[in-house]
């Protein structure tokens, strides 16, 4: 067998072994949007007010927070594997139970569990394939990830209109008298148990083993997924990674003159905050019950999230091609202004909803105007800001705090995430037009912010990007190529 065609057959493993470690990601997007076409069954059947609603509906985010807290310390004790079962139970125990839910309380403990498994997984999946991918390839595998998450999207909202459709409403009765939207949830069983086989199936982590001081076991899997005889230097850069991570915990901190914080890590939280208070997953959380709010049916509703998830995914692709020719601030840039001209187009097709027989219409174009700019959002945020941040906390965090400003990052995602989430029923009820006229508001701060405070990281190594951070800093530079990097 020649090199290149070891080569080959090598990459063809490893690729492999990224997509069963990206069900993770499936797994993510699919518990997470599940509960987009049972939101208006779920307030009817058990009678709640807008804000319990969005309760139960945003309580899985507090335990995502949770989870991905917890999940990098159990997956160094345990190992990536034995994690994954976990957040596979936590999955499976989640679905079953949220679709026999008795009442709202024990809804939410429910939705908590799968909240933990939904943090596990946000943690565990791209390091197991970081871990385990060649650094020839290790970019492109790790966005199998946001891919995987993409299609866990996809995947959630067809099923809900497929159990609507057989039912003839998610309120509809199924098998054994259970209610639509009661499967909706236990649907998400199905991918969970795949999940755990093929999470039985899959090697350990070489990364993971060296940290045991079980390198033989690390060399034995290395040797069988980078064939190549790159096994002496794979262990060497594992023992470097450990040893440079340990030294960051010891010295790394975060601790700095503003508000308690270095710059770079607010420039972080800032960044995560934006990506959240848009109001992106008001789509993929809400979008079954907001389209029905306005006018459209149940069934063209669930026809519409389906077509929603199929752009979303559409577009992943685009900024998986696009992030490393053109850069990362125009394409941020470009994404704020089409955030903005779409919700700004939602925010004024809603002020123009008329009551009818109790229920708010859109008269004339305004329902395809409505549609049209919400596809148009999700088609910018997805195509810019969905990638693209978690591309930039990469990036722009030096390495001795870049663990922890990581965490930081994510969390402050997550609890963006759950006040998004949990304001949107009481603030919709009050008024659509300013729920979203808000969101349009924070699509053009992220532009001003992007503008005046983002510089451009593309082409440069980790401690160039760190460099030019923050952008006004300039003062304090000594390299004058780092400063003719600056935008």
């Amino acid at each position: 067998m020649t090199t290149s065609t070891k080569k080959s057959v090598s990459n063809a493993r490893v690729i492999l072994l990224a997509l069963a470690g990206a069900l993770g990601g499936f797994l993510f997007g699919f518990d997470s949007s599940v509960i987009n076409g049972a939101v208006d069954a779920i307030q009817g059947s058990f009678e709640l007010s807008p804000a319990v609603t969005g309760f139960a509906v945003a309580v899985a985010l507090l335990g995502c927070a949770v989870g991905a807290y917890l999940g990098g310390g159990f997956a160094d004790r345990w190992g990536r594997i034995r994690v994954m079962i976990l957040g596979a139970a936590l999955f499976l125990v989640s679905s079953i139970g949220s679709g026999l839910a008795f009442g709202v309380f024990d809804l939410i403990i429910w939705r908590l569990i799968g909240g933990l498994g939904i943090g596990i997984a946000s943690v565990i999946a791209p390091a197991y394939i970081a871990e385990i991918s060649p650094r020839q390839i290790r970019g492109r595998l790790a966005s199998l990830q946001q891919l995987a998450i993409t299609l866990g999207i996809f995947a959630a909202l067809l099923s809900d209109a497929l159990f609507a459709a057989s039912a003839g409403g998610a309120e509809g009765q199924l098998w054994f008298g259970l209610e639509a939207w009661r499967w909706m949830f236990m649907a998400c069983a199905v991918p969970a148990v795949v999940y755990g086989i093929v999470a039985f199936t899959l090697p350990e982590s070489p990364r993971y083993l060296v940290l045991k001081d079980r390198e033989e076991e690390a060399r034995g899997i290395i040797a069988r997924i980078w064939p190549g005889g790159e096994e002496d230097r794979a262990i060497r850069d594992i023992h470097d990674a450990i040893a440079n991570d340990r030294r960051a915990e010891r010295s790394g901190s975060l601790r700095g003159k503003a508000f308690g914080l270095k710059p770079i890590v607010w420039t972080g939280i800032i960044l995560s905050v934006f990506q959240q208070f848009v109001g992106i997953n008001v789509i993929f959380y809400y979008s079954t019950t907001l389209w029905q709010a306005v006018g459209f049916k149940e069934s063209q509703s669930f026809v519409i999230s389906v077509i929603t998830s199929i752009t979303n995914v559409a577009v992943t692709f685009v900024a998986i091609l696009l992030v490393d020719r053109i850069g990362r601030r125009p394409i941020l840039l470009a994404g704020s202004v089409g955030m903005t001209l779409s919700l700004g187009a939602l925010a004024l097709a809603f002020s123009q909803a008329s009551v009818v027989n109790g229920q708010p219409d859109l008269p004339g174009a305004w329902g395809p105007i409505a549609l049209v700019g919400a596809n148009v959002f999700v088609v910018c945020f997805g195509a810019s800001w969905g990638p693209l941040v978690w591309v930039l906390l990469g990036e722009i965090f030096p390495n001795d705090i870049r663990a922890k400003a990581l965490g930081i990052g994510a969390a402050a995602q997550w609890i963006a995430n759950f006040i998004v989430t949990v304001t949107f029923p009481p603030l919709a009820a009050a008024s659509l037009p300013l729920t979203y006229g808000l969101y349009t508001l924070f699509a053009a701060l992220s532009f001003v912010f992007v503008l005046t405070k983002i510089p451009e990281t593309n082409g440069m190594s980790l401690e160039e990007a760190n460099a030019i951070l923050p952008p006004k800093n300039s003062a304090k530079r000594k390299d004058p190529a780092v400063s003719r990097s600056h935008p």
